[in-house]
């Protein structure tokens, strides 16, 4: 699936052939370190003042095998010889909305300047005012609970509101839930992607991808045609951490992308924090863990904003806002069901299923099911009387856990 016919709503600048060939020559330059090549960079001015200089020069500015590197001949990219490379990428970045950064670009994100080893090209499409916002990523499992979709688009759609970019990864679950949510909100959301720019993986979030493209920013290191490769995600995870103030993790297992995110995100000095859950659940286990290790527990998105020095009434306002209008109204097929009468074991399983690990209202069983309050009654009997789920104080029901 490609980003081709995906709308965004800025111009392109026109690129300098030339300049964009040393830039690309040296960022695909096998061995040659981030760290050298700023290093280069800030002696000799620029990449085509670099690739002028000779070998005794460089090795002395570095060493010998970064002069070999910077004066090896250009490799093919995915595939495709380094000429006609040039001329794919000058195509796509002429592309209204396409642009190709490079550490020299005044719109290349100020965030990753503080990284150790930035990239030194990027791929970008959307709104590149997002790229200097103050950001907060929202990351998670892909198999994430009913609960933690929610959660992570409500934070989101705050955090939004309040002026922050919500940062991601528009992978499956949480990913796609956080993005969703800040597009609802004022400020928006950038998706960093470890495929080339050209590319939507997964294939079913090309309507995701349309939507970021237009209202949003999508952001890739990865040349174009690379397609999804395990390698690569945890090398978009350090993009990802690099670009926010701060991470929050909603759900993860003890084994999780999202934990190295984390980590990077603590290595670099930015916050983290994780959201608590039932000590039986399987997605909570990565965030108590992160907990237990100093990650901050947060419960609302009031917290949030607090830690980032909006006052208490400011993060009350944003989530008021975000309240406001922005209800998933719920589905009347409820009423289609029940003139159909369908039978009690199946929404009885409905319910079951959009229980998940924590607790919910009527209210919340009412969106994620598309049944009423009335409706609810007799599925929720039935599990009720069948030991599967028990009534709570507050008006909230729980799957009951069986060893």
């Amino acid at each position: 699936m490609t980003t081709a016919d995906l709308p965004t709503e800025e111009a392109a600048s026109t690129l300098d052939a030339d300049e964009l060939r040393a830039w690309l020559r040296l960022a695909h330059a096998k061995g040659l370190r981030p760290l050298a090549l700023r290093t280069l960079l800030g002696t000799f001015g620029g990449p085509r003042e670099v690739l002028w200089e000779s070998f005794a020069t460089l090795a002395e500015t570095t060493d010998a095998r970064t002069a070999e590197a910077v004066l090896a001949p250009p490799a093919d990219i995915e595939g495709v010889s380094f000429d006609h490379y040039i001329e794919a990428a000058l195509a796509w970045a002429s592309e209204p909305g396409n642009h190709v950064l490079t550490l020299a670009d005044a719109a290349y994100p100020q965030a990753l300047l503080t990284m150790p080893d930035p990239p030194p090209l990027l791929y970008a499409k959307g709104r590149l005012d997002l790229l200097q916002s103050r950001a907060v990523a929202i990351v998670g499992s892909r198999h994430a609970t009913p609960q933690g979709l929610e959660d992570a688009r409500r934070f989101a759609r705050v955090l939004s509101d309040a002026g922050l970019a919500v940062v991601s990864g528009l992978a499956l679950g949480i990913d796609a839930s956080a993005h969703r949510g800040a597009l609802e909100g004022a400020t928006g959301t950038v998706s960093v992607i470890g495929t080339g720019a050209d590319l939507v993986y997964p294939a079913a979030h090309h309507t995701l991808a349309h939507e970021i493209a237009r209202d949003g920013a999508m952001l890739s290191e990865w040349p174009l045609g690379t397609p999804a490769r395990s390698a690569n995600f945890p090398q978009r995870n350090r993009l990802i951490a690099g670009l926010s103030d701060g991470v929050l993790i909603v759900e993860a297992a003890m084994r999780s992308g999202s934990l190295i995110t984390a980590r990077l995100a603590n290595e670099m000095g930015r916050d983290v924090f994780a959201m608590p859950g039932s000590v039986h659940a399987p997605l909570s286990q990565g965030c108590h863990r992160l907990i237990k290790e100093g990650a901050k527990l947060v419960e609302t998105p009031e917290e949030v904003l607090e830690e980032f020095g909006f006052s208490s009434a400011q993060a009350s306002a944003a989530g008021s806002a975000a309240k406001r209008g922005r209800l998933r109204p719920v589905s009347a097929s409820w009423a289609s069901a029940a003139l159909h009468d369908t039978p009690m074991n199946a929404d009885a399983a409905r319910v079951l299923g959009a229980l998940g690990h924590a607790p919910a209202t009527l209210e919340i069983l009412a969106t994620r099911t598309d049944l009423d309050g009335a409706a609810l009654q007799g599925p929720l009997l039935q599990l009720e009387l069948s030991g599967q789920v028990a009534a709570l104080a507050g008006g909230r029901y729980a799957a009951v856990q069986r060893s």
